[in-house]
């Protein structure tokens, strides 16, 4: 027996495929299935990390809906991936609420947060708002650097503590002790696999969207989407370093590696997030866990609107919309910061953490990854 209905479904599906055996070369679950002949839990949610959406499957199978037996892998496994974040989300007080109601919470937080910045600037001094600050510095009239450190130091540390506690769980029902992380040759290939998508590809062919014809529109769309976001993080990094090893503070002119960083990062945020909101507007219901739309919307449009307003804020730093754009930009990122443990995040890092896995799995039993 499972702990879920929607496990025992998986279940059920996961001993259909392995007396099948039709899809093994699509993409990783379906090898890693055939490595077991019963699946607990922790292998269902293992299994459903492992997938990538990619749809191939749903059309490939003699036994998809109308067939009786009724296997569709794609969904059942999304809505077993969306039930483990929920399950391995720390603390647990949090993953129902952020689930259900992920686009609202994450627009409430980014304008509190704005609002609060506004709040604080008026109070300390009204015209700053709509001044005009330029130079090294202009970013810290509106709120002191100390104030701006402390609130994001807070709330990305409390990020970090809540991502690690949800792997540290997951790691921990599939199976896996924390000791096997120290595995290289299984970290570098779960690193090379998750960074080039090789397994939205529908064995080769491309992902199945809105019909029956595959295409890379969703793997590119998810490339850009990662890459902007690691730019934009190296964009954090370096100005971080900047502030405290150089005692060189923000804004920095255009040329800067800061600044290059994030406006290449902040393209690839503008056109990924959109390109994936119009690829999921289109996709098949049929594929879709249409009950956690707003958990995976959420996600996407924060990382859009992050961009979107860091990009406003660099083309208007020198002039009186600074202030607003400032806080706005913030207060949005703040956001992000705070939902990540508790939505459509998490699925990179348990994708991650499911490929070191499987990795680890084929060279045990022999096999060429």
């Amino acid at each position: 027996m499972h702990g879920t209905s929607i496990l025992e479904e998986a279940d059920r599906l996961m001993t259909v495929c392995n007396s099948c055996r039709y899809c093994e070369g699509l993409c990783a679950v379906f090898p890693a299935m055939e490595m077991r002949r019963s699946f607990s839990d922790g292998d269902l949610n293992y299994l459903a990390n492992l997938c990538h959406s990619c749809g191939a499957c749903y059309t490939d199978c003699q036994f998809s809906p109308p067939h009786e037996f009724n296997v569709n892998v794609p969904k059942t496994l999304a809505v077993v991936r969306a039930e483990s974040y929920a399950a391995y989300a720390w603390p647990q007080a949090f993953s129902g609420v952020f689930a259900r109601n992920g686009l609202a919470i994450s627009i409430v937080a980014a304008f509190s947060v704005a609002v609060f910045i506004f709040g604080f600037a008026a109070v300390h001094d009204r015209q700053v708002l709509y001044g005009i600050h330029t130079g090294p510095g202009a970013f810290y009239k509106l709120m002191p650097h100390s104030a701006m450190a402390a609130l994001f130091g807070a709330a990305f540390l409390y990020a970090m503590v809540a991502l690690v506690m949800g792997v540290r769980a997951f790691w921990r029902d599939i199976g896996e002790p924390i000791g096997m992380l120290a595995d290289p040759a299984s970290l570098w290939q779960a690193m090379k696999d998750a960074g080039q998508l090789r397994y939205l590809d529908g064995g080769g062919v491309g992902c199945v969207n809105e019909d029956e014809r595959p295409s890379d529109r969703r793997k590119i769309y998810h490339h850009l989407t990662f890459y902007g976001f690691m730019l934009c993080f190296a964009a954090t990094s370096v100005a971080t370093l900047y502030h405290y090893l150089i005692a060189r503070e923000a804004p920095y002119p255009w040329w800067d590696l800061p600044v290059v960083l994030g406006t290449l990062g902040g393209i690839g945020l503008l056109i990924g997030p959109a390109g994936l909101l119009a690829e999921k507007w289109k996709r098949d219901p049929v594929l879709v866990d249409q009950a956690r739309t707003g958990m995976d919307v959420a996600f996407i449009a924060m990382l859009f609107t992050s961009s979107l307003t860091g990009i406003a804020l660099l083309l208007w730093r020198d002039t009186a919309a600074m202030g607003p754009l400032l806080a706005l930009h913030l207060g949005v990122v703040f956001g992000l910061f705070i939902t990540m443990p508790y939505g459509k995040f998490v699925h990179g890092i348990y994708r991650y953490v499911a490929l070191v896995r499987y990795a680890k799995e084929r060279r045990q039993v022999g096999h060429t990854v």
